[in-house]
């Protein structure tokens, strides 16, 4: 398993979908090697989730840079030394040290995890080097329009993805929407083309202690309902202006106050921004914004307050939030602001949750936004099923991938000894 996202490395929940296949396969009559980069090249560590990566397991690391921190000289630095991604210094050993894994333990399946493109490029070497069957696990798009900006990053995207489609015995990708672009794309290769989604891990959530609701009272006796986003707003595909033009309108006319709601912006990584706009806007009383807790202490908090916060603009209609699936798990009411055509609005849909607004729509929140704080206060706002909540499972999509990895071996005719 070749993934940059693993323990240490600490401020992204993409590290939750290797980890924890890591911890399910198993029991399930698959045993993992890992194969990631030494952790200087990760921006943040910590060593909250090292306990969960069960001690049978064999983690090798790679030497491995990051060229916007350790390659620039005064700031700058050549594209190439970044292209396809600020890690490309990773693939040199990675592919030397995966020789020498396949070598020691004869494994019947390389599988490479994006969103660090390396990660294929270190896979599909490996694979024409030993014929070992790949799964390449995209997740989301990779070359998309506009994205990567950079016209010379852009081509080794497609170039990563279009020798992925060629080689790997399948693409996986975690949204249906991202599967069928792939597949219009790469019609040669549609077959190959599989979804396994993101999920939670229930074993997290119940390690966690239950805590009260959080937030502050007022002189009334009354506290402002407290409504969480956790995680990353990226300014573009999570751009909150909207929502805070939304808040600036609805306090200028009496609808709502900060004393009626208060959203707390967990680990956003963008705080000057939010607090800028939410300035901009009239908006700033009704938000928190708050550092990067531990992964079980920000589960805690999803079970603590009142309800939660998802946003996801248009232009990535294709993908879902990975922490999408532990708010469900949450059990609170969630406020969806996105574009009701996309796969997240799917999601929630698909879990009967229909409070759903264009996140590029202020006229939609301000409709949407009051309706549903009247429901929660009069507690009949939607909460998610135990069905849904039991179908978004990590067990359940390691046994997906369990299944994946069956039939590649079957496919290239390898022996399924998995040491």
């Amino acid at each position: 398993m070749i993934a940059y996202h693993f323990p240490p490395l600490a401020g992204s929940s993409g590290i939750q979908r290797t980890l924890r296949f890591v911890q399910h396969l198993p029991a399930l009559g698959w045993q993992p090697l890992v194969l990631s980069a030494h952790p200087r090249a990760y921006e943040n560590t910590s060593d909250d989730l090292l306990a969960d990566v069960p001690t049978a397991t064999v983690v090798r690391r790679a030497f491995a840079l990051d060229t916007a921190r350790h390659l620039q000289l005064k700031g700058r630095y050549l594209g190439w030394m970044a292209r396809p991604d600020r890690w490309i210094s990773w693939k040199f050993d990675a592919i030397r040290q995966g020789i020498k894994l396949i070598d020691e333990y004869k494994p019947d399946v390389i599988w490479s995890t994006y969103p660090i493109a390396t990660a294929h490029v270190i896979a599909s070497k490996l694979h024409r080097k030993t014929g070992i069957p790949w799964i390449a696990d995209f997740r989301d798009p990779m070359a998309q329009d506009g994205y990567p900006a950079d016209p010379r990053t852009w081509q080794s995207y497609q170039a990563i993805e279009a020798d992925a489609a060629a080689r790997a015995r399948c693409c996986v990708f975690t949204t249906p929407g991202a599967a069928r672009m792939y597949q219009q794309r790469y019609p040669a290769a549609a077959s190959r083309m599989v979804v396994l989604e993101n999920g939670y891990d229930e074993e997290s959530f119940a390690s966690v202690a239950p805590q009260a609701t959080t937030g502050s009272t007022l002189a009334n006796g009354r506290r402002p309902l407290l409504m969480l986003h956790s995680g990353i707003v990226y300014p573009s595909e999570r751009d909150p202006t909207q929502l805070f033009e939304a808040l600036g309108r609805l306090q200028k006319t009496g609808v709502l106050s900060p004393a009626d709601l208060r959203i707390r912006f967990r680990a956003s990584v963008h705080d000057d921004l939010l607090q800028s706009l939410a300035q901009a806007h009239g908006a700033q009383g009704f938000i928190e914004l708050c550092p990067a807790i531990p992964y079980r202490e920000a589960l805690a908090e999803m079970l603590a307050v009142d309800a939660l916060l998802v946003m996801q603009a248009s232009n990535c209609n294709a993908q879902i939030p990975a922490k999408i699936y532990e708010y469900l798990r949450a059990g609170k009411p969630i406020l969806g602001l996105t574009d009701p055509a996309g796969d997240t609005a799917g999601v929630l849909r698909g879990a009967g949750l229909n409070d759903i607004a264009r996140l590029d729509s202020a006229d939609e929140i301000a409709r949407v936004l009051p309706a549903l704080m009247h429901d929660w206060r009069q507690g009949k706002a939607a909460l998610p099923p135990a069905q849904a909540v039991q179908q978004a499972s990590r067990r359940g999509r390691s046994q997906a991938l369990a299944s994946l990895l069956a039939q590649a071996t079957a496919a290239s005719g390898v022996a399924a000894s998995r040491y």
